[in-house]
């Protein structure tokens, strides 16, 4: 069965098969500054707004179907994961990056512009299943596909593969905090992001703290709570990044320099909460 499973703006379970949204859940949140911000915005937290946005982001750029753009070269948010990714791929502080890909599952990516095209427009991703144009399109542009035939999602499996193919300077990205710990027992030097992170529990929060180099607070209480006053950097105030190391420190600081924009730094006590965020937090 073509059925891939999302979880979208406050944890709200979205569920495409044939590229066509056939289930939307209720959202566990309110209010979104960020969804706000979409291509498709989410103005109001319902069922109905996120259905639009999901399939909006089907209709475009073909996400969940044969004909997903794979590469992309916009910035969608100034300090999102698939931004920081991309930044440390073009610097070569990195030699890959293993994240997810809709229709592939864990795949193992070398170029920035695939980095970005894969993760700068996809929600958070709970399940796929295997597409095999978007499997051979990856493939044909140098990437690694874990799984082909079953289209997993595994982290772990992707630094496996990712070591077996030669690369020794990883990051890779996790939503479950247990495979953090996982990662970092099998390769100590993997720069580690956690994201979708909404609805973490306090032990969750404790498991990102002790493992990942940096982590997305999207609408989550335990992660501003437990890893916002650990944090060595803070990039933003209404969704905060948190970098918790200096490897990940370093990602940040690459990023801030990519940006053309102004930015303004200054010294804090960590966590800075800015004047909105998501509502409420969970």
């Amino acid at each position: 069965m073509d059925e891939h499973i999302i979880e979208a703006a406050g944890r709200c379970r979205v569920v495409v098969r044939d590229g066509k949204v056939v289930e939307v859940g209720s959202p566990l949140i309110t209010e979104c500054p960020l969804a706000r911000r979409f291509a498709c915005p989410v103005n109001e937290m319902t069922s109905e707004a996120i259905r639009d946005n999901i399939q909006n982001r089907i209709d475009s750029f073909g996400m969940c179907t044969p004909g997903r753009e794979l590469t992309s070269d916009e910035v969608f948010v100034g300090f999102g994961a698939s931004e920081i990714i991309s930044t440390a791929l073009k610097s070569r502080f990195i030699d890959a990056a293993v994240i997810v890909c809709d229709g592939a599952g864990t795949v193992v990516v070398t170029k920035p512009e695939m980095a970005q095209g894969i993760g700068g427009r996809m929600s958070g991703l709970i399940s796929t299943s295997p597409i095999p144009d978007v499997i051979r399109r990856i493939e044909d542009e140098g990437g690694i596909v874990v799984d082909p035939d079953h289209a997993f999602l595994d982290p772990i499996a992707g630094v496996r593969a990712a070591k077996m193919a030669g690369y020794e300077h990883l990051i890779v990205t996790i939503h479950n905090p247990e495979d953090a710990r996982a990662i970092r027992e099998y390769d100590s030097d993997a720069i580690i992001i956690a994201v979708h992170t909404t609805g973490y529990s306090h032990e969750d929060a404790e498991k990102v703290k002790q493992y990942a180099d940096i982590v997305t607070a999207c609408a989550s209480q335990t992660i501003r709570e437990i890893c916002g006053p650990c944090a060595i950097l803070q990039a933003g105030s209404t969704v905060p990044v948190y970098a918790l190391t200096s490897g990940g420190k370093h990602l940040i600081l690459l990023r801030m320099a990519a940006i053309e924009y102004p930015l303004f730094v200054t010294h804090a006590d960590l966590p800075v909460s800015g004047e909105k965020s998501p509502h409420p937090l969970i």
